[in-house]
């Protein structure tokens, strides 16, 4: 079987094989010795066996069935890292059985995934998105801001919707939701649409909604559950609040894990904010370790917008209409008296985000304070002179987390375990009244964040969280889990937990939101940010 090969004859018969690895065991044989070849070749012959037998990167091919379609699949190896968003075979229950090893990377779906979509059936012509698509995270060419983005998205990320091919056999799931922390508008609207998902596109029949968040897997027995289908959920994205009482704490891992099992529970959805989702990677890894196969999936809430990564929260939107609509109030106020300023203080613990964008929107504020930029009272005093000088009334907007370093903190601890913030909107109201009494001038305090957070969700919010809501129920039923879902580029897309719980974001001073809040509010540089250095800044 072996002629005669010189020199480069062993390096061209590996790459003529279809098998090189069985060629090099051939090559490296007593057929050799035997074949009487030159030693150069016997040499070269054990080189070239000896890299064929080198673990290397190979493009799969994909082998679709004849009956179906012909699809064209431009595969690209993507180079993932541990801290990037692409790294989710870790998150995939393919990865879970005691035998596999531990590994980095994308998930093959097309191999793992067994059972057929039954939307595939009721929706023969829907489009169904490749499972490898990504979507990439950095989009500009050219970038100023290069340095600043993260680079945890720089490779893509694996983009989140309806695959032909999933990981769960719909009939065999029985899925649960929770929602925890503070009311957000929109809540209501993730819980029916993800109800709806499973019930309508899975078939899936077996849902809970598990009450006061965490507390009611911590002790279902005192939070009894409830069982949601497409009637008890109809109507409920018309009212605010959440149907299944949001609350705060009762997370135990362990004990949650076992109570998941005793009501056998293999879908678990989390709506919540970052601690939430710090929680549910807690929960995804306690589920691991003592192999508990469940999908685990979060959506992100946020009213102050400052979860990472993603574009904005659910509910943002609605927030900065409604905050948009009582900053016109503070207009009101401060335009029917002479020399009057409106104070109107929005929800921003540590991002402006809901201030800079109500500016924005109403394009009738004056002043915007947020966390992310000091201030100095004299300052502030001074723009107030100038602008009352200019048009003879002011509106200010001011973020609740904003100068914190003028008002003394009470020792106090809020809800969340965090130290109670002064009040910026009184201290600002009583101070400028002092500085305005002179000249006749007042100021008119409003606080509508309680109002802010319990309206119902809007219109483009609620398509919003129909996206969120049916991309997690999608990505759970392909076998991921301990992974968010969130927009990045307007493309609902799969994120691990972890990443996603690591911190929070602010506002960028040097963004063009901030830019554009300060030459709308006509805004001196004092307090725009723009005169202090960078690493004095919050980002």
């Amino acid at each position: 079987w072996l002629k005669p090969i010189w020199l480069r004859g062993p390096l061209s018969a590996l790459a003529r094989s279809r098998c090189p690895r069985a060629m090099a065991a051939r090559l490296l044989g007593s057929s050799w010795r035997h074949a009487g070849l030159h030693p150069a070749s016997a040499a070269a012959a054990a080189v070239a066996a000896a890299i064929a037998t080198v673990e290397l990167p190979r493009r799969r091919t994909v082998v679709r069935a004849e009956a179906e379609a012909p699809e064209v699949h431009h595969e690209q190896e993507v180079k993932c890292t541990v801290e990037t968003a692409s790294n989710l075979k870790p998150h995939h229950l393919s990865s879970w059985p005691w035998w596999k090893e531990t590994s980095d990377g994308l998930v093959d779906e097309r191999l793992v995934n067994k059972k057929r979509n039954p939307m595939c059936e009721k929706w023969p012509s829907m489009n169904f998105v490749n499972p490898n698509e990504l979507v990439e995270g950095h989009i500009i060419l050219n970038d100023s801001k290069k340095a600043s983005r993260a680079p945890q998205i720089r490779d893509g990320c694996v983009r989140a919707n309806a695959c032909k091919d999933i990981w769960w056999e719909p009939a065999k799931v029985r899925a649960a939701i929770l929602t925890c922390g503070g009311v957000a508008p929109g809540l209501n609207s993730i819980i029916r649409e993800v109800t709806n998902a499973l019930w309508e596109d899975y078939g899936v029949q077996h849902i809970l909604g598990i009450q006061a968040g965490y507390n009611g897997l911590y002790s279902p027995w005192n939070f009894p559950p409830l069982e949601l289908t497409p009637e008890v959920v109809h109507g409920i994205h018309m009212k605010g609040g959440s149907i299944l009482k949001a609350g705060r704490g009762g997370f135990d891992a362990e004990k949650i894990c076992d109570n998941l099992e005793k009501m056998g529970i293999n879908m678990l959805f989390l709506v919540g904010g970052v601690g939430t989702q710090f929680a549910g990677h807690l929960l995804y890894e306690a589920a691991k370790k003592r192999r508990l196969e469940i999908s685990i999936v979060g959506v992100p809430k946020s009213i102050d917008n400052d979860v990472l990564y993603f574009d904005k929260t659910f509910g943002f939107e609605t927030a900065v209409s409604a905050a948009s609509h009582v900053i016109r109030n503070g207009w009101v106020e401060a335009t029917s008296c002479e020399k009057g300023v409106g104070i109107v203080k929005l929800m921003g613990r540590n991002a402006g985000f809901v201030a800079m964008h109500a500016a924005n929107a109403s394009t009738i504020v004056d002043l915007c304070l947020i966390p992310e930029v000091p201030w100095k009272l004299e300052d502030v005093q001074a723009h107030v002179d100038a602008t009352l000088a200019r048009k003879a009334f002011m509106v200010i907007a001011v973020a609740e987390g904003a100068g914190q370093d003028h008002i003394p903190m009470t020792g106090e601890k809020d809800d969340n375990g965090q130290d109670e913030l002064g009040d910026v909107g009184t201290y600002l109201r009583d101070e400028l009244n002092k500085h305005l009494k002179a000249t006749g001038g007042r100021c008119f305090y409003i606080d509508p964040s309680y109002i802010i957070r319990s309206i119902p969700i809007g219109p483009n919010d609620h398509i919003y969280c129909s996206r969120h809501a049916r991309d997690a129920v999608h990505t759970a039923m392909r076998g991921y889990t301990g992974v968010c879902v969130g927009s990045i580029h307007n493309i609902i897309v799969i994120m691990p937990m972890e990443l996603v719980a690591k911190g929070t974001r602010s506002v960028n001073v040097y963004s063009a939101s901030w830019q554009s809040c300060v030459q709308c509010c006509k805004m001196p540089p004092s307090l725009a940010g723009f005169d202090k250095p960078k690493d004095k800044l919050k980002h």
